[in-house]
């Protein structure tokens, strides 16, 4: 491990102070926040975790522990973690459905029995692996989630490594994220924290930024264009805001589509032309088979809500992109109503994972239905570049403290959020970080 020599640095309200690595006697852990020299590592952390014996809801299967602090590789980087952001792929970790992750992990041959995940972090660089050149220690970050073996054949290839078979998402597929006092990511992984932002906010967006943006950008010819109408669906969540940002950065028109009418004005501030209210039509869920009556009724429903798309617009314009993530309860409608040589995007299933739709209006119109998942390090790094120029706002709706983690959970696994939260980890308080 390679540890800088330098003056004093000021993190938040705590004061850290640097020494002679050598010659310092290390306590065997810190608290949250307590002052330590820079670059010294303990032995343990404090760290949020789900253990197989209590998978379920969020708000139980997340507990406080002490556990020991990862050992680094050649090209690893430990992060002193100044707070996290909330996502949903450890609302699913913790149910341990779709997949339990301790249990991957195990079969392949990781011998931890806890998960401590999270997948966003904002906060000082505290040591680095042998090999790695392009991180010093004392940098304030923000971690971005793609994960992949350094040695991966397609990856040293120079091919998108988002599509290696080795690719995970940190913090969710991988051990020690964000929710511990010290992250242990790839040195890839770290991008220049904004100056402007604290630590809570600055730690909330990269995650659903960068997914976005892969969306948006990342399958061309279907990317973003002037005046092109972008569907969005969730528009209000933390993935949604930072789409409804980036598309009216890149000068389209987003169509927000939002559960409840508190959340119309917020989706209209960030940016979006217009919101529709999916609770004002009946027809979601699986389609009806397209020989049966009832499949009339469904597309009464979808072209209905197509023709809301038109009001917002002022024409007879279909979405360019459709930005999918809730999958079997919207998936059938997004692909009726996504124009001819239109893409939709999806990201998740938060709704289902069974897809239906009527093949015909997907083929005679050319249609694409594209997976994306995460970001590659030159879309993470233009994500967070909008964010630095102050194009995209980090959506940063509530901070909960470190103890509140599994309540955050909570409250995303109920839909009762918006925008990205955010919890302290080793912040002191609210509103620091800012330079």
């Amino acid at each position: 491990v390679k540890v800088f020599k330098s003056t004093h640095w000021i993190i938040g309200a705590c004061r850290l102070s640097v020494a002679e690595p050598l010659k310092m006697a290390l306590k065997e852990i810190y608290d949250l926040g307590e002052e330590i020299p820079l670059g010294q590592v303990p032995k343990k952390m404090h760290a949020f975790a789900i253990r197989q014996d209590r998978f379920g809801e969020p708000i139980d299967a997340w507990k406080r522990e002490i556990i020991d602090v990862p050992k680094l590789g050649p090209k690893d980087v430990l992060v002193y973690v100044m707070a996290t952001g909330i996502n949903y792929n450890n609302v699913w970790a913790a149910r341990g459905y779709p997949v339990d992750v301790i249990a991957d992990r195990q079969k392949k041959g990781e011998p931890e029995e806890f998960h401590a995940g999270g997948s966003d972090a904002a906060g000082i660089v505290w040591a680095i692996g042998s090999e790695v050149s392009d991180v010093e220690i004392g940098a304030e970050v923000v971690v971005h989630s793609g994960w992949w073996e350094p040695d991966d054949p397609w990856v040293l290839s120079g091919k998108d490594p988002m599509l290696a078979p080795s690719t995970k998402i940190w913090g969710y597929q991988t051990n020690y994220g964000s929710y511990c006092q010290f992250a242990k990511a790839q040195s890839h992984q770290i991008k220049a924290k904004p100056k402007h932002l604290t630590w809570e906010a600055a730690s909330s967006y990269m995650l659903c930024a960068s997914t976005a943006y892969r969306q948006l950008m990342g399958w061309s010819p279907n990317v973003v264009e002037k005046d092109d109408v972008v569907l969005i669906w969730g528009a209000a969540g933390g993935l949604g805001a930072m789409a409804i940002q980036i598309v009216a950065a890149l000068g389209g028109r987003p169509i927000a589509v939002v559960s409840s009418e508190d959340k119309r004005q917020y989706c209209l501030d960030l940016g979006a032309t217009g919101v529709i209210n999916r609770n004002d039509f009946t027809h979601w869920g699986t389609m009806p088979d397209t020989s049966s009556p009832e499949w009339k009724t469904w597309m009464s429903g979808a072209r209905s809500f197509g023709k809301a798309i038109w009001d917002i617009i002022g024409e007879k314009k279909n979405p360019k992109i459709v930005f999918e993530h809730p999958g079997e309860a919207t998936l059938p409608t997004s692909c009726f109503v996504c124009d001819t040589g239109g893409m939709v995007v999806i990201c998740a299933g938060t709704s289902g994972f069974n897809v239906t739709l009527d093949l015909r209006y997907h083929w005679f119109m050319q249609k694409r239905l594209q997976g994306s998942h995460l970001a590659n390090d030159e879309q993470a790094e233009a994500v967070n570049q909008l964010v630095i120029d102050r194009k995209v706002d980090p959506g940063h709706s509530d901070t909960f403290s470190f103890d509140e983690i599994g309540l955050a959970h909570q409250r995303m696994h109920e839909n009762k959020h918006m925008g990205n939260m955010a919890c302290l980890v080793n912040a002191t308080g609210k509103g620091t970080g800012t330079s």
